[in-house]
């Protein structure tokens, strides 16, 4: 029953505690009879061997609920940056997030960009303090850091803590005015407000009325009327402003020790959404790109977009989605709008953590799976062939660091290429290209541990065991000087000979023009046929440069005389005339090597801006511009990228995993002359080797 449904993803920073705290949910409702602890590797959400080594969500993990006669559907998200283009990809199917704040830490880069995420797809939030009861948590100190970071919608206090640190054993909640005690097993008994937080919890309550009250045009004249307003007013109105996004309930406990899990999943079920309640979904009438919605209802026609995907060697590939409208039932066909092909599935799948159970049905709201779909992938639209529709993609985020592949045993290349293209489907945060000018294989992902996963990954499913190396920098040659000369290839052998003559002008174009050719002959000094030959010739020979054997651009070529032979002037011989030319204009016009400048955007704390300054001027960096952003600092530089390559790692150990950054190329410009003579040499010395 799609009313009972409660979409929820757990999201924050790496370390919080989230799949702790979905570990309790599941205890506490009875889906299983202990509670796993990450350090154990025996939790329900963390079963691939890779999170188990690392101790870290490297994947989002799904699981149910059951809690007083509704289904809390959990959505377990990875926080490390490296792994947060899938917590992106799977917070579009929750209808609400659970911001898991440490007590300890208090905000962290990776809760601000859940923040982001959950504001970008409009869904309510609500703030769980975690881990009140470790050494140096403060719940205050934690929440006016989520005030200062989270401006709006405004985060409103309805739980206060009693005791704290090792004496933290329970909770006030300020909706209801009870306060829980907690015994060591997590179960909770109602007693009295303690005596000395009576002013505190007055207060407090005082200020959640009056938050909550505003949410409401009639309460808020009963409040300032002076009238009492009743605990369900204040429960719907707080509802209504958490659905709203008019403010952020923030609660508190301690996963570990099951304090608050209790008041948590009630508050859930009681103030946040069911899919009944989320707003339509807007997508496009493929057939004329009109604007088409569906709403969140069981009549409306099927609908449902595919968010993740696991890629397995023995079963194929799982896809797992999110329906929007109307209901599938346990076996048949549905139509992929975006690849526009009907694809037939067995089964229907509810997914607990590694398990899978068939299911007979799913109406709105609901999150399955289907296994072994043809040609269906992340990202791509379901629905009713009748009705079609294509619900936009959400964006992977950029990649930040690449590496070269190379096979440890000869022979595996196509294999490698293959089996990654399997875990690009499970993971959009990685991108994979074979380079024609370095002849390299190269993956690119979110940091260094991102891609080592992967690695792993790539031998425990596939067996296919493979080098990471630093990628080569794909530089280019240009000329700075117009010259003028002549390319003659003459050859006498027994019979035919070759001959081809031509004369060019070689002259270099601004940067990003690239190559043009300007046929100038006339007179038929050299016939027509032959000039398309002279072009092939320089285009081939462009291709391997003069300097270091990198591709040569932004030159223009004047094709302006020549001569011929009656008899032994072929297409061939025209060719490599063009060709001569080309090396012998090259090496007269001033050549010289450019090098990929990358446009950078650095996000950190303030305090660490120094040091990223003064790394970045090592870097031969230029710092184009600085912002503030709350309490961060963003630099806008232009940085080389042979200066870029471990970039990712570095800035973590900069600034303790706290600053973050994007690049994208921005154009080439030429490398300072005393760095070009470094690695000419070094390009001639590998070739000899």
């Amino acid at each position: 029953m799609a009313e009972k449904l409660r979409n929820i993803a757990l999201a924050g920073h790496g370390g919080a505690g989230k799949t702790s705290l979905a570990e309790v949910m599941l205890f506490d409702a009875g889906v299983t009879n202990r509670i796993g602890r990450v350090e154990e590797g025996n939790t329900v959400m963390d079963f691939e061997p890779e999170e188990l080594k690392r101790q870290t969500s490297i994947s989002s993990a799904f699981c149910q609920a059951p809690w007083k006669k509704h289904t809390i559907s959990i959505i377990d998200t990875p926080g490390d940056q490296n792994f947060f283009t899938d917590t992106k990809l799977c917070l579009q199917a929750a209808d609400a997030v659970v911001l898991v704040v440490d007590a300890v830490d208090g905000v962290k880069v990776q809760t601000e960009m859940a923040w982001d995420f959950a504001k970008e797809f409009g869904l309510p939030v609500v703030i769980f303090i975690n881990k009140l009861d470790r050494e140096r948590a403060d719940f205050r100190r934690a929440f006016e850091d989520a005030k200062q970071s989270f401006e709006k919608p405004r985060p409103i206090i309805t739980q206060l803590p009693i005791g704290s640190e090792a004496d933290f054993k329970g909770i006030v909640d300020l909706i209801s005015m009870k306060a829980y005690i907690y015994d060591e097993n997590g179960k909770a008994k109602a007693t009295d407000i303690p005596a000395d937080m009576q002013d505190e919890v007055e207060t407090e309550r005082e200020a959640l009325i009056e938050n909550v009250a505003e949410a409401d045009d009639a309460l808020i004249e009963k409040y300032l009327e002076g009238e009492t307003l009743t605990d369900e007013e204040i429960q719907a109105a707080l509802k209504k402003g958490t659905l709203e996004r008019a403010f952020v309930p923030v609660l508190c406990g301690a996963a570990t020790k099951n304090i608050g899990i209790d008041l948590l999943m009630d508050f859930i079920v009681s103030c946040l959404p069911s899919p009944l309640e989320t707003r339509p979904r807007i997508g496009k009438n493929p057939a004329d790109d009109s604007q088409v919605e569906r709403k969140p209802s069981p009549d409306e026609p099927f609908s449902a977009f595919v968010f993740k995907t696991v890629a397995d060697p023995y079963a194929g590939r799982l896809s797992i989605f999110r329906v929007v409208s109307g209901t599938l039932g346990g076996d048949g066909t549905f139509y992929n709008s975006t690849k526009e092909v009907r694809e037939r599935y067995n089964q229907l799948l509810s997914i607990a953590g590694k398990e899978q159970k068939p299911v007979s049905e799913a109406g709105p709201g609901s999150i399955v799976a289907v296994a072994k779909l043809k040609e269906t992938v992340t990202g791509d639209t379901l629905c009713d062939e009748d009705n079609k529709i294509v619900f936009p993609p959400v964006e992977p985020m950029p990649t930040l660091i690449s590496f070269a592949l190379r096979p440890k045993s000869k022979g595996d290349e196509d294999k490698i290429f293959s089996s990654l293209s399997k875990l690009l489907e499970e993971d959009l945060g990685l991108t994979l290209e074979r380079r024609s000018e370095t002849k390299e294989i190269i993956i690119s992902g979110s940091g260094q541990v991102h891609i080592e996963a992967t690695i792993e990954k790539l031998k425990r499913k596939f067996n296919v065991e493979v080098v990471l190396t630093p990628p080569k920098v794909p530089y280019r040659e240009t000329i700075k000087k117009k010259v003028r000369v002549q390319g003659k290839h003459k050859k006498q052998t027994g019979g035919h000979g070759q001959y081809g003559d031509c004369w060019i002008t070689m002259e270099p174009l601004p940067r990003g023009k690239g190559f043009e050719f300007v046929d100038a002959i006339v007179g038929g000094v050299i016939p027509k046929q032959y000039i398309p030959a002279v072009e092939k010739g320089i285009v081939e020979a462009a291709k391997k440069g003069v300097l270091a054997g990198f591709p040569c651009v932004d030159f223009r070529v004047t094709l302006d005389d020549g001569s011929y032979h009656a008899v032994d002037s072929s297409e061939m011989a025209f060719k490599i005339a063009g060709s001569l030319a080309f090396k012998k204009a090259a090496e007269q016009a001033n050549p010289v090597l450019l090098e990929p400048i990358m446009k950078v955007t650095i996000t950190t704390p303030d305090e660490f801006m120094g040091d990223i300054m003064g790394d970045l001027n090592g870097r031969r960096g230029r710092v184009l511009g600085m912002d503030s952003a709350g309490k961060y600092q963003v630099i806008n530089a232009e940085v080389p990228m042979a200066e870029f390559l471990t970039y990712a790692p570095d800035l973590r150990s900069m600034t303790g995993g706290r600053g973050i950054f994007t690049m994208e190329f921005s154009r080439y410009d030429e490398v300072p002359a005393q760095l070009a003579e470094k690695i000419i040499e070094q390009v001639k010395a590998e070739k000899e080797g």
